[in-house]
């Protein structure tokens, strides 16, 4: 049971607790706040703060001027980096209208929306992310740049891996914040990290990771660092991703195993047994290797929702100019839209547990997407795969970096978008994508994203004059 108005004044008192963070998350996937000192708690716990929600990307309308701030009372938390008197706290919001109605450009409402309807119809999510991130120098004014001094790399130890002990603080901060932290290390390329929390339920995944960006960013300054999560800072290095470990449950059973029977409330597919529960054939099931991976058709019929809508959904899952050279080029490079249970390369990964643990990762997504907007996508594109029974593709084993472009066109191999502009065009093709965001998500994020391609296109890169400006 999460925490009550009696225990969070409680707490405010008793912990010293001087200002009160309201958080909340734009459209972009911007974390905001507002601080209130906390002799206006009554205030906040009834609802009554308010911001200008004109002044903010992706939300600028007239009628959207005047904005409340609903408090999630099971977010409240005390930053433990702040002084020990006159501490700090935070609480997550809903945005409302003045009206009392919620926001509909609230990304997190959205989120609740999605899990609500799944669970009407039985299901419910367990997510694990696994978000990277750079550490680098700051230059003599303390701001950002992309050099590091370590040379360290995968899993390496110190001294090689010189932000261990930013990293480590990391990890004891987050554990104070109720963080159940499963492993940190040292990532592939000089200054790349990763931090990896427990599964949690949705709402709570995507709330975890903007407060652990938050948190990696405010540890990294106190020691001098710059963390940075953006998709590709550095030519010829690795890629940041955020990895979305998925499973899904009926009635206790993990619906992507092979233990699942089809016969769970509320999925329509009552009285069948599992090999005539939809039209996925022995010989079918024989062909997806199915029975021999340990997974129900379910699963096929998931991830076939989701390769259907991974184009569409690529200016959410990757929101940036820079997302599409991450996905491009390197070791992160996963621009086809294909699913294995045994390579790294495919866009979406049958995980080595199974039973209660069956779960698919979707390897696409980098740190810059909006994790509320993501979950929704996932989930929602997954269940319309199980609705419509979708036709599963075969899966690929080995790398797909060694297949030719011929060879993956006869496999019916599509790829995901290659640059921003590219996933505009998927994204406004994508009516099913469109529908789940709804339209105000939709044309505010289009409007932004359009504006952010074309004012990229304009520009004159540093690339073009070292290339052309002496020989044209």
């Amino acid at each position: 049971m999460g925490d009550t108005r009696e225990d969070i004044i409680r707490m405010v008192k008793e912990e010293d607790v001087e200002f009160i963070r309201l958080q909340f998350t734009d459209i972009l996937g911007n974390f905001k706040n507002m601080a209130v000192t906390a002799n206006q708690l009554e205030k906040i716990l009834k609802n009554r703060c308010r911001i200008d929600g004109s002044s903010m990307e992706g939300f600028r309308e007239n009628e959207e001027s005047e904005l409340f701030l609903h408090p999630d009372l099971d977010t409240f938390v005390i930053f433990p980096w702040r002084p020990q008197q006159g501490k700090v706290a935070r609480l997550i919001c809903d945005l409302y209208r003045s009206d009392e109605e919620p926001f509909e450009g609230d990304p997190r409402y959205l989120l609740k929306q999605t899990i609500a309807a799944a669970a009407r119809e039985g299901y419910a999510f367990q997510i694990g992310p696994e978000s990277e991130f750079y550490l680098f120098e700051e230059d003599e004014n303390g701001g950002p740049t992309n050099l590091t001094r370590e040379k360290g790399g995968y899993l390496d130890v110190g001294p090689l891996d010189s932000g261990e002990n930013a990293r480590r603080e990391m990890v004891m901060t987050l554990e104070k914040m109720g963080y159940t932290i499963e492993s940190s290390y040292h990532e592939a390329s000089a200054g790349q990290h990763e931090i990896q929390f427990r599964y949690d339920l949705p709402l709570q995944t995507a709330d975890n990771l903007m407060t652990f960006e938050m948190v990696v960013r405010t540890i990294a300054r106190r020691h001098g660092l710059y963390a940075t999560f953006m998709p590709k800072p550095k030519n010829g290095e690795s890629g940041s991703g955020m990895h979305i470990n998925l499973s899904m449950y009926q009635n206790g059973i993990n619906v992507f195993s092979g233990e699942y029977s089809g016969q769970m409330a509320g999925n329509g597919l009552e009285g069948r047994d599992r090999a005539g529960s939809a039209d996925v054939t022995d010989e079918e099931d024989r062909r997806n290797g199915f029975r021999e991976m340990g997974i129900s058709p379910e699963a096929g019929w998931f991830l076939a929702g989701v390769l259907s809508h991974c184009r569409g959904m690529a200016l959410i899952t990757n929101p940036v100019v820079n997302s599409y050279k991450r996905l491009m080029t390197g070791f992160e490079a996963l621009r086809d839209i294909a699913w294995s249970a045994n390579t790294r390369t495919a866009l979406l990964k049958l995980k080595a547990d199974r039973g209660y643990s069956t779960r698919f990762e979707l390897r696409s997504p980098d740190p810059a997407a909006n994790p509320y907007l993501v979950l929704s996508l996932y989930i929602t594109a997954g269940l319309d795969g199980i609705r419509r029974r979708l036709p599963v593709p075969h899966p690929v084993s080995g790398s797909l970096r060694l297949l030719s472009e011929e060879e993956k066109e006869s496999l019916g191999i599509d790829t995901l978008p290659t640059t921003l502009g590219e996933a505009i065009r998927a994204f406004k093709e994508d009516r099913f994508v469109r529908g789940v965001l709804g339209e105000h998500i939709s044309n505010k994020f289009l409007e932004a994203k359009t504006q952010e391609w074309r004012e990229y296109c304009e520009q004159v890169s540093q690339w073009e004059l070292d290339r052309y400006l002496f020989r044209i």
